[in-house]
């Protein structure tokens, strides 16, 4: 098999997600255990008008689910230490010469083996792929899908404080990781960027997810962070980081249409520096979907960016503050399962070749 992850903008079969459990992420009072409920679902219910919706549900959490999700979303069970799928779930990858889709198992260590609990989570991306029933692509890599984005192209970019984390891949080089990224990925140039935003580094952060700072809108085309504040650490960070990105060539020798994506106007919260941003977005069948910050200023700017970025898409905002006090964005709890593909010479649906 030669395995491609497709571009996030192909089209969908589904997006799967993992709903809240209770535990330390999503806080100690009754109120914030709600709030984490409430935001989880209404990201599932923003997805569901453009494409179906499978939710992994810890049979803790079986009846909550149940009634706070719309029928329409699909429930399937297994134990769960977190709910970040984008991270414990599979990467979805197609054989173009035989259609069949797989999945990468990467090994999953919770950000580094930072402390918190993973044994269960450990096992979610075997687990989808079962109930996809798709071939599973097994990789020694400590990896998860948010430290990750391609072009469908050839082209991947990683930073190098995640896939060269010593407490992800202690032995790692960059050679070896770029080996196994073209093994899985079917990627043949990998774009390293320094580091990810300043929160991702507080304890049981991801230690620099690639998709808080940055992702392809479609080949040649990247969507930046910026925090054009001075007095927000991520400005110095986003510098370094777009310098990178102006310098760089993709897999066909293109250096790259940077589009800038103002951070919304707030700064800090009760924890420190904020890391909102609208890199971490969905892209769904005919849709994006966004975070949003009550900012109606930035929020809307955000959505037309996005809508130039993506034409013919429509573009949904979602609030998702309480997903980023937790940890992540709308990008890092979802994970879509592209459709499969025909086989090369294959017949497609209007009659052509594929």
């Amino acid at each position: 098999m030669t395995w491609r992850m497709p571009p996030e903008t192909a089209p969908h079969d589904r997006i799967w997600m993992a709903f809240p459990r209770e535990g330390e992420v999503m806080g100690d009072s009754s109120a914030a255990r709600e709030a984490t409920y409430a935001a989880w679902t209404a990201v599932a219910h923003a997805i569901l008008p453009f494409e179906p919706v499978t939710m992994v549900v810890d049979p803790s959490e079986r009846s909550r689910a149940r009634r706070l999700l719309s029928a329409e979303v699909e429930i399937v069970e297994a134990p769960l230490d977190d709910f970040w799928m984008r991270d414990i779930g599979p990467t979805f990858v197609v054989d173009d010469e035989t259609g069949e889709l797989g999945g990468v198992d990467w090994v999953f260590n919770a950000w580094g083996d930072q402390g918190g609990a993973f044994a269960r989570d450990a096992l979610i991306a075997e687990f989808v792929l079962d109930q996809a029933g798709v071939t599973r692509v097994p990789s020694l890599l400590v990896n998860e899908g948010g430290a990750i984005h391609v072009d469908g192209q050839g082209t991947v970019m990683v930073t190098e404080t995640v896939q060269l984390d010593p407490g992800r891949n202690p032995y790692a080089t960059r050679e070896r990781v770029e080996a196994e990224l073209a093994r899985t990925l079917g990627v043949t140039q990998t774009i390293w960027l320094p580091r990810g935003l300043t929160r991702d580094y507080e304890p049981l952060g991801t230690r620099g997810h690639v998709d808080m700072i940055a992702a392809f809108a479609s080949p040649g085309v990247v969507l930046v962070h910026e925090q054009p504040d001075s007095a927000h650490p991520d400005h110095a960070v986003m510098r370094e980081v777009r310098a990178v990105l102006s310098q760089a060539r993709d897999a066909r020798g293109r250096s790259l249409d940077i589009i800038d994506l103002p951070a919304p106007a707030q700064l800090t919260d009760d924890e420190g520096f904020v890391d909102w941003n609208y890199v971490n977005h969905l892209t769904v069948n005919g849709g994006v979907i966004a975070c949003g910050y009550d900012d109606p200023v930035a929020d809307a700017r955000a959505r037309e960016l996005l809508g130039a970025a993506y034409p013919g898409r429509e573009v949904v905002t979602v609030d998702a503050r309480e997903i980023l006090a937790r940890g992540g964005g709308i990008h890092c709890i979802t994970q879509q399962q592209p459709r499969a593909g025909l086989p090369v010479g294959a017949p497609s649906r209007d009659g052509g070749a594929a």
